[in-house]
């Protein structure tokens, strides 16, 4: 089984206002429509990271937290341990047993499209690759998929050197996929960014 887990701890101390909760696209809050997304995709085991705008963010959520199947909620007590510290965060509350993997996304990049997460999933299925990302020409996007063995490894990882440690870790292992997905590399953290999404 494929656990997602949705990082929305961060502060929004750049944009000044929270973004899983404030902002919108495709008229949806942030995180409604990353929600949306990853249902779209077939995942129905999703987790939702939060930290400072805890309640904003579940607010912001309505009916999708208690829509069939419910989002699970997981708080980080102190975001401020960098990224990292978030997505372990998720672990604890998310993994399971029969876990094989997680499909990791954040809320500042509420543009993935559905057709990039199956096809991310698909890959990841059929390779068993420790580690899965989208690439569009040489930049790398997400969400990133994380196969059960690195769980070890990310955990054991100090926070301050982040997920992106692991993904180094394993080299040529980590597999990177071809996508024309340009959403998968809108990364929201500013005004201007912003600004941008809403222009294009």
């Amino acid at each position: 089984m494929l656990e997602a887990l949705v990082l929305a701890a961060g502060g929004s101390t750049r944009m000044g206002s929270p973004k899983a909760a404030l902002l919108t696209a495709d008229g949806q809050p942030f995180i409604v429509r990353i929600i949306h997304t990853l249902r779209a995709a077939g995942l129905d085991r999703i987790t939702i990271v939060t930290g400072t705008h805890h309640e904003a963010t579940m607010q912001a959520c309505g009916s999708e937290a208690t829509a069939s199947p419910a989002v699970r909620w997981a708080r980080n007590p102190d975001p401020s341990r960098g990224q990292l510290s978030s997505l372990l965060t998720g672990m604890d509350a998310a993994v399971e047993p029969d876990t094989r993997g997680l499909l990791v996304t954040l809320v500042d990049v509420p543009m993935i499209s559905a057709d990039t997460v199956r096809h991310l999933v698909d890959v990841w299925s059929a390779s068993s690759a420790p580690v899965v990302r989208p690439r569009v020409g040489r930049a790398h996007g997400h969400p990133v998929i994380f196969d059960r063995v690195t769980f070890p490894i990310l955990r054991a990882t100090p926070l301050d050197r982040g997920a992106r440690a692991v993904v180094l870790h394993y080299g040529d292992q980590a597999r990177s996929v071809e996508v024309d997905d340009r959403g998968c590399l809108v990364d929201v953290d500013t005004p201007d960014d912003y600004t941008r999404l809403v222009q294009s």
